[in-house]
């Protein structure tokens, strides 16, 4: 006899869950609960700014080799978008090819660099006869220490500007089956007039020897810094405020994010 009164087939529901439980509950961070949501990065800096916003994601760093050129740029604020991008792709293909059954709802990519000066076209910024002339330049981490102090000491008692460019990747129904959305955000950081000593000092310490610009706002680095025009965090390499608020219009304008 058959027994038309069995138990219910067990659902499976998902063991992600990105979304810390101090997180603000707005409605972008509401729609991220229950997710995949994966950050295409090892940084620690940028795990841990998002960890203190209230959303912990899968960290899958990526393989994307950061060889742009960027002279191939003619605004230089589009190379770390670019690069942000190619990371966010990446890491998504590779997850969907592997994992099919368990693709990403979402993948954060982000990519920080640091210009050698402010934009010349930059209004608010009061003039500096000093400033470097001409277009704005990358800098790279320092090769090695005669490298780091000459490039604190053409930093210092000028501006330089970061920018971290921010790229998702997310699942829609049309072809390719994924789509790409991107931000940039942009602060200048304005350096003291600071002793030759205390350069020479920050560089036998190391601390900014592994950082682009060859210095960390959130440590050591900080003593060389006289104020920070735009968003701090953006500066240590993710800016927080900018993409919550860009998860929130995507929820109100984009019917496919989170929903597929």
């Amino acid at each position: 006899m058959m027994n038309f009164f069995g138990s219910k087939p067990e659902v499976s529901l998902s063991d992600h869950n990105s979304v810390l439980p101090h997180a603000l509950k707005t409605d972008a961070v509401q729609k991220l609960v229950g997710k995949r949501v994966v950050l295409a990065s090892k940084s620690p800096r940028r795990r841990e700014i998002l960890r203190t916003f209230g959303l912990e994601p899968e960290i899958v760093p990526s393989t994307f080799e950061e060889t742009l050129p960027f002279g191939g740029f003619q605004d230089p604020h589009e190379y770390p978008v670019a690069t942000a991008t190619h990371k966010a792709v990446e890491v998504y293909e590779r997850l969907v090819t592997e994992q099919p059954d368990d693709a990403p709802d979402l993948v954060i990519a982000a990519d920080t660099v640091v210009l050698t000066h402010a934009p010349p076209d930059l209004s608010s910024t009061p003039y500096d006869p000093n400033a470097p002339a001409g277009p704005q330049d990358i800098l790279e981490k320092p090769r090695d220490k005669e490298d780091h102090l000459r490039m604190l000491l053409d930093l210092n008692g000028g501006i330089c500007e970061v920018v971290t460019g921010v790229s998702l990747v997310y699942p829609v129904l049309e072809a390719p089956g994924y789509t790409i959305k991107s931000i940039e955000e942009r602060t200048l950081v304005h350096f003291a007039q600071n002793e030759k000593s205390l350069l020479k000092a920050y560089v036998e310490n190391g601390e900014g020897f592994d950082r682009a610009g060859g210095f960390a706002i959130q440590g050591l680095g900080g003593m060389l810094i006289r104020k920070v025009d735009g968003d701090y965090q953006n500066v240590v390499g993710f800016p927080a405020a900018s993409f919550f608020k860009f998860l929130d219009v995507l929820v109100e304008d984009e019917v496919d994010f989170l929903s597929i």
